[in-house]
């Protein structure tokens, strides 16, 4: 109890601090981190509630016919029925001057453009798009199956009713409608590549990992959508997370390690059906997501909606049966508590499983070299 006491009572006092400016994203220690994050939770005005429930393909290069004016560079992009795309530049007098290939420039170009939107739309749940963009990045490569090498990132399928349904991708047409405008500017990048480079944006400009990213997926058409149950559900413990976790390819090491992501977002009764952040820093990436499941004493939320926890200091965090696993059973927990320990190994071991989730079930032309890191418009 005594424990417990003095627990509350840091919380309490580090949220004391005020400040809702994103400083620099790695020169903060571990406690300037927390305590930042906290107090960005609890100056927040938007207390919403965060996480919950296109073209065809060919193997053929010819060009299927989608054609459009390029803006004010007057450029004409053919798409092709890959999913990729050409442009070819007009001079003064109308001539091609060649097909274009985007560089790590043009990535960045559209980097940054994502992370503007960020920054200026600030109407979403604790004041960032952040953590639903980081959903829809894990929800598209996460329906990938590694016996049938189906689903994954390549062909951002859930455009499509049948996927974007799905009880589990409930909330995320908030976050491809955020995207929309970026697609429009930058025509030539395909819903897969943005969906998953969106979320790598989102990652760091939350003050998370530097995360490798490299271009490749193309989009699919409604025939490839994938069956619904491919993603993990919160109200199961620990044999479901290792049956989804494992059709993919994951140990349980990197189970624990992607399950970090829940120190960002929130849960949604009109979504999942569970309500509140798992975290005091819904908007900022953070290894507390593993201290909080460890040192807080959790006990069953009193209310009509679905089992979940609550914790018994301040009663506004939460918990799902799905969290409360990986404390609950011996494998899981010693990678809770190494994370717990050390923020550094977190972040450097967060970025590999999700580098590995990202590009699950890709074809691609490059190799694992040609990957490439943005900077963060906040470094």
């Amino acid at each position: 109890m005594a424990s417990a006491a003095r627990s509350c009572t840091r919380l309490a006092s580090s949220a004391t601090a005020a400040s809702r400016t994103y400083t620099i994203r790695t020169a903060a220690s571990t406690t300037t981190r927390r305590a930042f994050a906290r107090q960005t939770f609890q100056n927040s005005s938007r207390r919403g509630y965060a996480s919950g429930p296109s073209g065809a393909s060919s193997k053929t290069p010819y060009i299927i016919g989608a054609l459009a004016l390029a803006g004010a560079g007057g450029g004409a992009y053919f798409f092709l029925n890959n999913g990729g795309l050409l442009q070819a530049r007009e001079g003064s007098s109308g001539e091609t001057r060649g097909v274009f290939t985007p560089t790590k420039d043009d990535y960045q170009k559209v980097y940054n453009h994502i992370a503007s939107r960020l920054e200026e739309k600030d109407d979403y749940d604790d004041g960032s798009y952040g953590p639903v963009i980081v959903r829809l990045a894990w929800h598209c490569s996460g329906t990938y199956d590694k016996l049938t090498n189906t689903g994954g990132s390549n062909g951002a399928t859930m455009r499509f009713a049948p996927e974007g349904d799905h009880g589990a991708n409930a909330g995320l047409k908030a976050a491809r409608d955020f995207l929309d405008p970026v697609k429009q500017r930058f025509p030539w990048i395909t819903y897969s590549d943005l969906w998953t480079l969106a979320g790598v944006c989102a990652i760091q400009e939350m003050q998370g990992p530097i995360i490798p990213w490299r271009p490749g997926r193309t989009d699919r058409d409604v025939s490839m959508c994938t069956p619904d149950g491919r993603l993990p559900d919160g109200a199961k413990e620990q044999s479901h997370l290792r049956a989804i976790f494992g059709r993919m390819g994951f140990d349980d090491r990197e189970i624990v390690a992607l399950s970090g992501a829940h120190a960002i977002g929130r849960c949604h009764t009109d979504r999942s059906g569970f309500e509140g952040p798992w975290s005091f820093s819904p908007t900022v990436v953070t290894n507390d997501y593993y201290t909080l499941l460890l040192e807080q004493k959790w006990n069953f939320r009193k209310w009509d909606g679905p089992k979940q926890y609550q914790d018994m200091c301040s009663k506004s965090l939460m918990m799902l049966p799905t969290d409360m696993a990986l404390i609950k059973d011996k494998e899981f927990k010693k990678h809770v508590e190494r994370y717990a320990k050390d923020h550094d190994v977190f972040f450097k071991e967060f970025r590999d499983v999700l580098v590995k989730l990202l590009e699950l079930g890709v074809p691609f032309q490059s190799k694992p070299e040609d990957r490439m890191e943005f900077v963060p418009t906040n470094a």
